[in-house]
């Protein structure tokens, strides 16, 4: 299979990816803009929120990855009883999950709310009121999730970017008539974001019905090869480290603010808007991951190797929109940080930063992208290893070095990706060189540095056809 087919199936499965996960984050900043209207406590009980909430979204992600390498495999085998095998078990876990976090949630919205507030008692009703309605509506969140991950593993990338493009839509639809016009403040914007996400579930639900893969399977007669707890420990093993892996870097984000704080306020509200800004970036890196993933499940399931192969389109695709984004901000860090409001002596922060930022970049763009072809063939826990060392020693050297400034807190995260990628590289060279195995009796290899597939299911009864 030639350089081009590869490169071709990357693009058409990252760009709807990038899309959905852009709609996101716009939604959310237009979110914020309305809440503003309300007074610095609303933003402040809305934006600590969904900080936690991104923290939660973690915890589905074992569910929603492991479902997307396991179908994807199981397509390209041409499996029925494994993609229904993956299938319930990722609602297994929802099932299981889900009342933990929703209910759980809930009940401690109050302690929750101060433990993220610190010691801002003005924002705590307001926290708490976001909570009691946010938190029991994760279960839609996550529901929404799991449907993402089992039609990203179909192949279907499109449908999920139409799904957040549709919630997102109504989110924005109806948060100046919730938030202001029925006057419901906060708890306006936290009814908004649960009722758009329950209409995409509507629709995903649907869309789940509708697709030929999954339909093919199902009506498929199969005998039943496992029972709901096994299937649901192999999801669980396939997505864990997955999980792990953004929930580490999440968490390395927010204690590099604390690192930040220490230079200067200032430096903490630059810091503040160019991250935003940098999102825009670091997803489209993360749909190419994505788009790796899928294709490097699917191509394994069918017995073919193809991870060298897909990791050069990936590393080529990821460095190419690093490198686009280092010299965009170098030239349009000043345009960036006024388009955030942000002027004087943030926004010449900010600009700083955002020119710094260069080298990171296009480190994080190659590993990232790269760390997809190694995600689809059971290298996660090996590069959920190397993410949490990378952010240990990027705090470490971000502590060291925060007397130069922004500049220094730059070169500590560039500094740590060095090493990250080195790593990886590593790993990808001591990839087995591409083979093809008999259709019938497809053989996953698992020679990659700490890496084994998943495990793996019995021998379908009947074939997909």
């Amino acid at each position: 299979m030639g350089a081009t087919e590869h490169r071709r199936k990357l693009v058409s499965l990252a760009y709807p990816v990038y899309f959905e996960l852009l709609a996101g984050v716009t939604a959310g900043i237009i979110n914020m803009i309305w809440v503003a209207m309300l007074g610095a406590g609303s933003v402040a009980a809305v934006a600590v929120a969904t900080n936690l909430e991104n923290l939660l979204l973690g915890v589905i992600l074992v569910a929603g990855s492991g479902m997307t390498v396991l179908v994807a495999r199981a397509r390209g085998a041409e499996d029925p009883a494994a993609l229904r095998s993956a299938v319930r078990g990722g609602w297994t876990l929802w099932a299981v999950v889900t009342p933990v976090v929703a209910v759980g949630g809930f009940l401690c919205r109050e302690p929750l709310a101060r433990l993220v507030l610190g010691g801002d008692d003005s924002s705590l009703p307001l926290a708490i009121g976001y909570f009691s309605i946010a938190l029991p509506g994760i279960a839609v969140f996550y529901a929404t999730n799991v449907i993402d991950g089992i039609l990203k593993g179909a192949g279907d990338t499109r449908t999920p970017m139409r799904l957040a493009l549709l919630a997102n839509g109504l989110i924005l639809a109806l948060d100046p008539l919730l938030i202001l016009g029925f006057d419901l403040g906060v708890r306006g914007a936290a009814i908004a974001t649960v009722l758009g996400r329950t209409a995409a579930l509507a629709c995903g639900i649907v869309a789940l019905r509708r697709n030929a893969v999954l339909r093919q399977a199902a009506a498929t007669p199969l005998e039943r090869t496992g029972t709901l707890l096994s299937d649901a420990r192999r999801v669980a093993a396939t997505g864990l480290p997955m999980s792990a892996d953004f929930v580490v870097r999440m968490t390395g984000a927010l204690a590099l603010v604390a690192i930040v704080a220490r230079i200067g306020v200032t430096e903490v509200a630059a810091y503040g808007i160019a991250t935003k800004a940098m999102y825009v970036a670091t997803m489209a890196f993360y749909s190419v991951r994505q788009a790796a993933a899928i294709r490097t499940s699917h191509l394994l399931g069918t017995g073919r190797d193809e991870r060298r192969a897909i990791g050069r389109q990936a590393l080529l695709l990821g460095g190419s929109l690093g490198l686009t984004a280092a010299l965009t901000l170098l030239v349009a860090g000043p345009w960036v940080m006024r388009a955030f409001g942000s002027e004087g002596a943030v926004a010449e922060a900010g600009t700083l930063y955002l020119r710094s930022l260069g080298p990171y970049l296009i480190l994080l763009a190659c590993f990232i992208a790269l760390g997809g072809v190694f995600e689809g063939s059971g290298g996660s826990p090996a590069l959920a290893r190397i993410t949490t060392c990378g952010v240990l020693l990027q705090l470490a050297l971000a502590y060291g070095l925060s007397g130069a400034g922004l500049p220094g807190i730059c070169a500590a995260m560039a500094a740590s990706m060095a090493l990250q990628c080195a790593a990886v590289t590593r790993m990808y060279r001591r990839t087995a060189h591409p083979r093809t195995t008999d259709r019938d009796g497809p053989r996953t290899p698992a020679e990659s540095d700490g890496a084994s597939t998943s495990t793996p299911t019995s021998a379908p009864d009947k074939r997909l056809a």
